[in-house]
């Protein structure tokens, strides 16, 4: 009786397995197909500032409701132009991504309109020992020294620290404008991209004291307010020792006593009457 019942069960759990999995199939066989559509992706990778030509896309399916805005259905319009931002191999190309129809290849394509491009000479330590790489942003401090002022007596120039300009995009280091941040790389010159009067605010920079570059988070664009380093507020004064004050007592005053005056000599007097007249002589 009990072996029946354990039978009914799993046949019955059998059926109701099979009757699940048509319900799953019908409705796979009815759901509605999303729609694909046909764009360019890169055939492999792709640096930034190169030219183009067709052969380096290919034309895969993509979802329609996910095409990205600007994609390109053909490679043939995408030759000659200039990349303004890396691809990687699979990843699809829109316009967004080009500079203008016309550029030409190389640095020039990756300047924003109404920016400039200048080059800074740095070393090991004024690259950040190299992690100031393409695609970073840097702040740029001067180190130079003040003029002392012609009307203060005894005047002195005054050495002081400043950050002059804040957020700079490095669009390139020494001749290399790739953006492999994971590879630190020592150079001696770096390429900014400023804007005309921050160009003239860092050329008077580096003529008037050395450079150094702060390297700061991609996402962080907080200014800073700050009034220089000098050696004063780097190394304040020691605080003065206290004063003690000793009670110091009144001099002495020596008193000099006048010699007494010599006795007068002893004289012999006499009386002499003259007439009504009497008078005293001495000797």
């Amino acid at each position: 009786m009990k072996n029946q019942r354990a039978v009914i069960m799993m046949a019955l759990a059998v059926v109701l397995g099979l009757l699940a999995v048509a319900l799953a199939a019908r409705w796979l066989l009815n759901a509605p197909v999303p729609a694909a559509g046909r764009i360019v992706v890169a055939k492999s990778d792709i640096d930034i500032g190169q030219r183009l030509t067709p052969a380096l896309f290919i034309v895969v399916d993509w979802p329609t409701a996910s095409v990205p805005k600007g994609a390109f259905t053909e490679p043939q319009p995408l030759n000659g132009r200039v990349l303004r931002s890396s691809l990687l191999a699979g990843e699809p190309v829109s316009e967004a991504k080009l500079a203008p129809a016309g550029t030409l290849g190389g640095l020039s394509a990756l300047i924003t309109e109404g920016k400039r491009a200048i080059t800074v000479r740095v070393n090991d330590v004024i690259g950040v020992a190299g992690f100031a790489l393409p695609g970073n942003y840097v702040d740029i401090i001067v180190s130079t020294e003040t003029a002392p002022d012609p009307n203060a007596p005894q005047a002195r120039a005054h050495s002081i620290s400043k950050i002059v300009l804040e957020r700079i995009l490095v669009l390139a280091v020494a001749q290399e404008v790739g953006r492999d941040e994971t590879k630190p790389k020592v150079v001696n010159a770096v390429t900014l991209e400023v804007t005309p009067e921050q160009a003239e605010k860092l050329d008077l920079a580096r003529s008037v004291g050395t450079l150094s570059l702060a390297l700061r988070n991609q996402i962080d664009p907080a200014a800073t307010a700050t009034t220089g380093a000098t050696k004063e507020n780097l190394l304040p004064a020691p605080p003065a020792a206290p004063v003690v004050l000793r009670a110091v007592s009144p001099p002495r005053v020596h008193l000099v006593r006048a010699p007494a005056p010599p006795p007068a000599p002893h004289r012999e007097c006499i009386s002499v009457i003259n007439g009504l007249h009497a008078s005293q002589e001495c000797f």
